[in-house]
């Protein structure tokens, strides 16, 4: 008996040490069978949304994926790693610049877009019919619009909106001067410093990152090598508040109107802006007056293609049709909006009524009532037009002078030996090449290097108003990495820091010379979906599955508070009234009917 039992004992202990499945193996088993059953979702992003992408994979692993993460380092190995297709999701980020919604969703949204994500008729629809109203009436047609592409379809994944935040040394420069504006960029002309009396002896300092300018052309870039720089060199018809309403504060009109139809609009042109120059290393005047000659030459050009090589802003202008110089003054009387004429309208708030329209700038003289009008026409109504009027890209240039640069023919540009108006050789320090710059706005580039840029104020733009420039002279400095920027500002190297990240809003608190201005901003972060190829591509169950997977209260709380709930690009220009919120169940439906 004793041997039995000690073979028993035997045969016992060897099934204990694995010739049997323990309840614990079994359960291995299912889970790898699970894991392997669960969808895989292949997420690409750079390594600045590190912290994002960690957040997604979690949600999306709660709630029954399998996530994989490609990171890259910039944004060059991103893009190539989207255009290979070697994703499922990728995370992005859209800032609407021209702070209208049809920016915001024009380029996206179409399936004819610069940047289109999806090709979808109903969706095409919605952005045309919203483009043709104003914005009492578009409010409807854009959440028909976020509720067709974001919940309906599952075609991008909102993740929030961002704020803006900049700081100031407000013991050198008076912080109320500084304005943080949504989508316009830094008005420099409004800058001050405390001490007045420097306004002549020191130059504001101010940074950006990128140093390399794609052209101080405004139609020929649209990114933050040159939006800023742009915005300050040239003036436009109409100008953007801090909240992105559209007026003629500040700009070349001193009103404007949008006559009956939304197809017609006017600007009547102010007289006290002249075009600047650089002579000896200095901004001059030059003499010759900004007026309705260059307004239409610039935006003819703008609005065509083809008008320069490496064009690159033409889609934000192709909705107008022509641009005219009134001559004729009963046009102004016989046209009406809301009951007045547009002349009435025009006449608002002028010192002298409008006795006479010339077409020559040269006889122009507002306090004697002789004004240029601008017409711009657009192709079908489309109140919008007036945003991207008051982008950078908007801005006016001398007929003149451009024309006497590009000579050269289009189709046969060579950028090794043709040198366009606005491009950066000319104002390189040590150039062989003349600075052949014209500017329309407060201040003109005299040079640049690797390191900073150096501007001087035109001495002929609005003197004697409020919109002349306060200081002299500005220098922009090329500051790449974040933390370098910010310890030049406590450095007394810089004045204003545009772009503090949320991690550092606590360091600027705590610097007592410094001050943090925050603003809401018009930039989202999405993910959008690669639609072609892969199994997302056509399954709009799984999309969907993946889109209620993302808690934004999880984003919001990791950033402090410091991001806002998002349901698309256009959220932070027009409340449609609908939220995102994650739902586990509706994931488990939605992951069973995309099998």
């Amino acid at each position: 008996m004793k041997k039995l039992s000690f073979a028993l004992l035997l045969i016992v202990s060897l099934l204990f040490a694995g010739c049997v499945n323990t309840e614990s193996d079994i359960e291995g088993d299912s889970s790898s069978q699970q894991d392997s059953e669960r969808p895989t979702i292949e997420i690409l992003g750079m390594s600045t949304s590190e912290d994002d992408m960690n957040i997604l994979r979690d949600q999306l692993t709660n709630n029954g994926f399998n996530v994989e993460l490609n990171i890259q380092p910039d944004r060059g190995s991103f893009t190539t790693q989207k255009e290979a297709g070697n994703y499922d999701l990728a995370v992005n980020n859209w800032t609407t610049v021209t702070g209208n919604p049809d920016y915001a969703v024009r380029s996206l949204f179409k399936s004819d877009g610069d940047n289109t994500l999806f090709a979808d008729d109903e969706a095409d629809r919605l952005v045309e019919l919203a483009a043709t109203q104003l914005p009492e009436e578009y409010q409807q047609t854009y959440q028909e619009l976020e509720q067709h592409v974001v919940f309906d379809n599952a075609y991008i994944v909102p993740l929030y909106i961002s704020y803006k935040a900049q700081a100031v040394n407000h013991e050198i420069i008076n912080e109320s001067t500084v304005r943080l504006p949504k989508s316009r960029a830094a008005v420099w002309e409004m800058y001050d410093f405390n001490d007045q009396s420097l306004r002549d002896k020191e130059p504001l300092l101010v940074h950006q990152a990128l140093g390399d300018l794609t052209s101080l052309d405004p139609i020929k870039g649209n990114d933050g090598s040159i939006n800023t720089l742009n915005t300050n060199m040239y003036v436009r018809l109409v100008n953007l508040t801090d909240d992105d309403q559209v007026v003629s504060d500040g700009s070349l009109s001193l009103n404007h109107v949008i006559a009956e139809g939304n197809q017609d609009y006017y600007f009547v042109l102010r007289d006290d802006i002249n075009f600047a120059a650089v002579e000896s290393d200095t901004a001059v005047d030059t003499g010759i007056r900004v007026g309705a000659e260059d307004v239409k030459f610039s935006l003819d050009r703008a609005k065509d293609r083809n008008s320069v090589p490496d064009h690159r802003t033409y889609s934000l202008h192709e909705s107008i049709d022509t641009v005219e110089i009134v001559a004729d003054l009963n046009e102004l009387e016989a046209v009406t909006n809301e009951g007045v004429t547009v002349k009435e309208a025009l006449e608002a708030n002028l010192t002298t009524p409008i006795n006479t329209l010339t077409t020559d700038k040269t006889t122009v003289d507002n306090d004697a009532g002789i004004y240029q009008v601008v017409k711009v026409t657009t192709h079908n109504p489309f109140p919008q037009v007036l945003n991207y009027l008051a982008h950078q890209s908007a801005g006016i240039v001398s007929k003149e002078q451009v024309e006497s640069i590009n000579t050269f023919d289009v189709d046969s540009y060579d950028v090794n030996t043709d040198i366009a108006y606005g491009d950066q050789r000319t104002v390189a320090e040590d150039s062989d090449h003349e600075n052949t710059l014209y500017a329309s706005g407060p201040y003109i580039m005299i040079s640049k290097n690797d390191y900073q840029a150096r501007f001087v104020k035109n001495p002929a733009y609005m003197p004697g108003t409020d919109y002349e420039p306060k200081i002299t002279e500005v220098i922009v400095k090329f500051i790449q990495d974040s933390e370098t920027a910010l310890s030049a500002l406590r450095n007394n190297e810089i004045h204003v820091y545009n772009g503090v990240a949320e991690n550092r809003y606590d360091i600027v608190h705590e610097d007592e010379s410094l001050t943090l201005q925050q603003n809401e901003s018009n930039s989202v972060a999405y993910l959008s979906f690669n639609m072609d190829g892969r199994e997302v591509s056509n399954n709009k169950a799984l999309r969907q599955a993946i889109l209620y997977s993302v808690n934004q209260d999880e984003f919001i709380s990791f950033y402090q508070g410091n991001k806002l709930p998002a349901i698309s690009t256009v959220s932070p220009l027009v409340n449609t009234g609908l939220k995102l919120e994650a739902d586990a169940d509706k994931v488990k439906e939605l992951l069973e009917q995309a099998k």
